[in-house]
């Protein structure tokens, strides 16, 4: 049924107005704003364990990316609701691995969400199974997003949708590379910026380093697979060349994330690095001029 499903509205367009133009960003002073009001743009790179889950609340509007792993879903929810949220207006999925979309279920089961998007992965995991047939269940609005997409996320805010490009990236069995097919998107808010990568690695970074090199430039990083050394190509990050970044990581990881490779890399672009493992949440607050970085914990 779920596969009958996803085959009907895998071919659905996402055609929305790119409001903002492309700007560097200065730094403010830190602070911690709430985004409801209009004027301000919030992100906060939640501190979800081992795994993705960023929240963007802009203009009254609530956009969620990636929903971290299983075993965390009961907190992203508990935290979410500490946030006083009940809607979600937009839920997007970079690509269909566990850390990302493994709380997804939880997130449409215990909130009002109003429209979710994906990269048009595939896999055969329970996860992903599970997820697509609670899209089915509950009918939620669903469309994929590719390069050349745009999202009004509120107040003026928009993410560019910068990948996945076609044709799509396979692996060495002919499979789809869910990594190098992730979302990656550019938040842009006056004259800020920030990058959210997924798990895109060096093959899509180097593609968007050739077709989209100019759109690539942002004050702020979310690096690319938590910081691995398959991700943060040394062309990838001149390109973007960050004030800030922010690495996604679980305290004590088994995959050793992040890799002391990146975290050298980042270290020769100047970009001062925040991460979820040792810091917290961080939270990045801009009024599309200045922006301020906070973390939860030193």
């Amino acid at each position: 049924m779920f596969i009958r499903f996803y085959q009907q509205i895998r071919p659905v367009a996402i055609g929305l107005v790119l409001l903002m133009a492309l700007f560097a960003a200065g730094c403010g002073s830190n602070g911690r704003l709430t985004g409801e009001n209009t004027g301000q743009v919030v992100v906060k790179v939640l501190d979800i364990g081992q795994g993705d889950a960023i929240l963007i609340r802009a203009g009254g509007q609530v956009t969620l990316i990636d929903t971290g792993d299983t075993p965390a879903k009961e907190k992203l929810v508990t935290y979410l609701g500490r946030e006083g949220i009940t809607t979600v207006d937009r839920l997007i999925l970079t690509h269909p691995h566990s850390d990302h979309i493994g709380g997804a279920t939880a997130i449409i089961e215990h909130f009002t969400v109003k429209q979710i998007y994906d990269s048009g992965q595939t896999t055969t995991t329970a996860t992903y199974r599970k997820y697509m047939q609670t899209v089915e269940k509950k009918k939620n609005p669903f469309a994929l997003l590719a390069a050349g997409d745009s999202v009004d996320v509120g107040g003026g805010a928009v993410l560019k949708i910068l990948a996945p490009q076609k044709p799509f990236f396979t692996d060495d069995n002919g499979q789809l590379d869910l990594n190098n097919n992730s979302i990656v998107a550019k938040l842009i808010y006056g004259s800020f910026s920030m990058l959210f990568t997924g798990d895109a690695e060096k093959q899509s970074e180097l593609r968007m380093v050739k077709n989209n090199s100019t759109d690539l430039k942002s004050a702020v990083l979310k690096v690319g697979h938590h910081g691995s050394n398959t991700s943060s190509s040394p062309e990838f990050l001149k390109a973007v060349a960050p004030q800030e970044a922010v690495i996604s990581a679980g305290i004590d990881n088994d995959y050793h994330h992040p890799h002391p490779a990146t975290l050298k890399k980042l270290d020769s672009q100047k970009a001062k690095v925040y991460r979820t493992d040792r810091n917290g949440t961080v939270t990045i607050t801009s009024d599309g001029k200045t922006y301020s970085i906070s973390k939860e914990k030193e």
